[in-house]
């Protein structure tokens, strides 16, 4: 593979790089290997400032980390929590998400903050360290590691914001949000504006405000009020999340999303949607009548594993397939509802943590 033009200073580095492709096409994922070298190597040739490399390698680096410390746990379903850094102990939402998080734990599943103080740190006591990650990013005020989560190998430090947000999200299987400041309200938004446009996985999002309290309440007024009624979003957009002050409340809203819904991914131009138990003909006619709009063409149909499919580790589970519209996110979500209420007589998942 010629990346460069003859005589180029870089024809050294290209010798050893084609070297190190000659073995590539004996190691797993060996196309993408090459084609992230190929495009570094491209890369040279490019006019870019001492700046543009150092934010490359910089980005690189942390998600290098990332990625080995989460491997390990892929096969756990996680929970972002998010919150602000300057909640006291002493208030109501500390200790919501020191119970809220004890509670998910005994669940099974891990949670995920962004390791510093206030929500995060109470949702890392919850936890324990043994069930918690931090995603923690170093600021010039209020942002360190909390004493729960300091020198565990979960814990991974962050040069950028961009790389940690991409992680949390990445290896969110839900996210819970409690009162929080511009970066609480960043963390919510951004996760609902990927599930809206199709640019993250299904997942459920609840926002928890204390006992009585109205703080999410507010904020769904206003996006009613400014958002809704200006046609700026749609009325099945705000079944994207869940508002609630109870505990058991949002646990069950997290568990319950994976009752019958597994996981789901794209083949080609359909949507397949992998389920924990397989639904009835009639459940799936059921989907049909009331969920056609979402079809650009087709009907909901039951399927086994795609070929595509055949090496992935779900590939036992029965699926739906349809040609989504990739529009109608939060019609979608109602629909992932519906099948959950579908499968309400078969027994609660024994294990809703694990994907």
């Amino acid at each position: 593979m010629n990346f460069l033009t003859p005589s180029h200073p870089l024809e050294p580095l290209q010798a050893e790089i084609s070297e190190l492709l000659e073995q590539l096409p004996h190691m797993k994922h060996g196309a993408l290997i090459q084609q992230a070298l190929t495009t570094l190597v491209r890369m040279a040739e490019v006019e870019a400032d001492r700046l543009d490399w150092k934010i490359l390698n910089a980005s690189l680096e942390d998600m290098e980390r990332a990625f080995r410390v989460f491997y390990p746990y892929r096969h756990v379903r996680k929970i972002a929590i998010f919150g602000s850094a300057r909640t006291k102990p002493d208030r109501p939402a500390y200790k919501m998400a020191q119970d809220f998080s004890r509670a998910v734990a005994e669940q099974g599943f891990m949670v995920m903050t962004g390791g510093g103080p206030g929500i995060m740190q109470a949702a890392n006591e919850g936890a324990s360290v043994e069930k918690s990650f931090g995603l923690n990013i170093q600021l010039p005020f209020e942002q360190g590691s909390n004493s729960v989560i300091e020198g565990d190998p979960k814990l991974i430090n962050f040069k950028y914001f961009f790389t940690r947000k991409l992680f949390f999200l990445r290896e969110s299987d839900a996210v819970a949000a409690f009162p929080g400041g511009f970066g609480t309200q960043d963390e919510a938004f951004e996760c609902l504006t990927l599930m809206q446009t199709g640019k993250s996985g299904f997942l459920p999002v609840v926002l928890i405000d204390s006992p009585g309290g109205d703080y999410w309440k507010s904020w769904d007024t206003y996006l009613r009020d400014h958002f809704l009624s200006a046609g700026l979003i749609s009325e099945p957009d705000l079944h994207l999340y869940t508002i609630t002050d109870r505990i058991d409340v949002a646990c069950k809203a997290i568990a319950s999303f994976y009752r019958v819904f597994h996981s789901s991914r794209y083949v080609g131009e359909q949507l397949v949607l992998r389920l924990n138990l397989e639904l009835s003909d009639e459940d799936v006619e059921h989907l049909n009548q009331n969920f056609s709009d979402l079809l650009v063409t087709g009907r909901i149909s039951k399927s086994a594993a795609l070929p595509k499919e055949s090496s992935n580790d779900t590939a036992n589970l029965p699926r739906l397939i349809l040609h989504f519209n990739q529009r109608d996110l939060g019609r979608l979500y109602q629909m992932i509802g519906v099948i959950n209420q579908l499968g309400m007589n078969a027994p609660e998942a024994t294990h809703p943590e694990q994907k």
